[in-house]
């Protein structure tokens, strides 16, 4: 299995937790960490900007890495949020054996028609 390194900015600690939280309950990453302030500088609509941050590190499995960035665009505040999945090369063995067992990819929705074969209808 592989892993990824998901880095994550908000506006603020709060929105940062809030990610976190969300992207944890859902079983998306196995553990993140909340570093900052920091301090960013960057080119937006055509002007050099600054402003104080607060860093997400999640860790998950790389096939979880699509699914997270989504769900971290619907729940972020910023138009365009920084999330980008970092590839882990190397590790502690039996810590990324841990992200495995604690990520797990959300239910499938099912078509309609193998819904109902199921017994589901919603």
């Amino acid at each position: 299995m592989n892993y990824v390194l998901i880095y994550i900015t908000a506006a603020n600690r709060p929105a940062a937790r809030r990610l976190g939280a969300a992207l944890l309950r859902e079983r998306l990453i196995a553990c993140s960490n909340l570093v900052g302030p920091i301090e960013a500088h960057y080119w937006w609509q055509g002007k050099m900007e600054s402003a104080h941050e607060w860093l997400l590190l999640a860790k998950t499995r790389a096939s979880l890495a699509a699914q997270v960035i989504a769900r971290v665009k619907a729940l972020h505040s910023y138009q365009t949020p920084c999330v980008v999945a970092l590839p882990l090369t190397a590790g502690n063995p039996a810590f990324l054996k841990w992200i495995g067992q604690e990520t797990r990819p959300p239910l499938r929705k099912l078509s309609p028609g193998r819904a109902r074969r199921a017994g589901r209808t919603g």
